[in-house]
């Protein structure tokens, strides 16, 4: 009997995609935030070695050329699309979504790492504040209009699967304010509540999605680690992000950044796991604080991004 492989802290993205080669053969994945000198990237470029279809996505075509040509330069073999998505604009999310629905191939597996910037207040195109529409309500709009796609791969033997990057930060702070993800306030924003929140978001969603599919879809989020990508290079960023990288020192290497998204995109003993949330590649449902993990929270949040996308999500 085989047994299951045995990560940790040091698991690198290339270990777990080694181990789950035979989950990741054939699939075609999506992944969001995939520019160079990233977690995003590193996932695809290890996931590229064994799939199908690897879509990477970016705001900016041509950085996201260059992270396609580094991807082919490691993997010749590697079949790459490159999908132009800006998450802060609802309306480009609704393009990119058309897009990927003109495909022919379905989507096993979608990966939600993008996010913004942890920065001064700003709004998204659409109103909301940045973090939050870019890190949950443009991924959420995408999931929705995405579904029938996932929904194409499941056989009687596999579930699609919606991974959410979220962080071990989101256990800062009391959790969502639900009346500013409809109008936010610049006057009492702090830019580092507003990442506790947007992560705390995706800890939720993954929960809710996976329960409202009732099966359908397997939704995972997970903490990647403390790793200092370069969306989070400013000045004013740095110190915040190192007093939560606690044993993590000045920040782990993207390589073992990007495993626990691998093991939460296609470990097949979480399958009987649905919202379960991960740290080193392994579930820690322990680490998911009280206010990221209540279940009215979650219902009320999904009602919410509902509403203020104007579309109800329905599988």
């Amino acid at each position: 009997m085989a047994t299951s492989p045995v990560f940790s802290f040091t698991t690198t993205a290339d270990e777990v995609a080694t181990a789950f080669a035979k989950e990741i053969k054939g699939k075609n994945v999506l992944i969001t935030g995939t520019s160079l000198n990233g977690i995003g990237f590193e996932a695809a470029r290890v996931i590229a070695k064994h799939a199908n279809l690897v879509i990477i996505t970016g705001y900016n075509d041509e950085r996201l050329k260059l992270s396609e040509d580094a991807i082919k330069q490691d993997v010749p073999t590697a079949n790459v699309r490159r999908l132009t998505l800006d998450l802060a604009s609802l309306a480009n999310v609704r393009k990119a979504a058309a897009e990927v629905n003109a495909y022919s191939e379905p989507i096993h597996v979608l990966i939600h790492n993008a996010a913004a910037a942890i920065g001064s207040f700003k709004l998204t195109a659409d109103g909301f504040e940045n973090q939050m529409g870019t890190d949950h309500v443009g991924p959420f709009l995408l999931t929705k209009l995405l579904v029938r796609k996932l929904l194409a791969s499941a056989t009687a033997s596999y579930t699609p699967r919606v991974v959410f990057v979220s962080s071990a930060a989101h256990a800062a702070g009391p959790g969502i304010n639900f009346d500013t993800i409809e109008h936010p306030n610049a006057e009492t924003y702090n830019n580092f509540s507003a990442y506790f929140e947007a992560k705390s978001a995706n800890v939720l969603t993954a929960i809710e999605l996976s329960k409202r599919s009732k099966g359908a879809i397997n939704a995972y989020s997970l903490h990647p680690g403390a790793v200092f990508t370069n969306i989070n290079q400013k000045e004013e960023t740095i110190a915040g992000l190192q007093a939560f990288a606690r044993k993590e020192s000045n920040g782990r290497p993207f390589s073992q950044g990007a495993a626990t998204t691998i093991a939460a995109a296609f470990n097949p003993s979480i399958n009987d796991k649905p919202g379960a949330y991960l740290e080193n590649s392994t579930v820690a449902n322990e680490s998911v604080a009280a206010h990221s993990s209540d279940a009215a929270n979650a219902a009320r949040l999904w009602t919410l991004t509902e509403k203020i996308i104007g579309e109800e999500f329905t599988f």
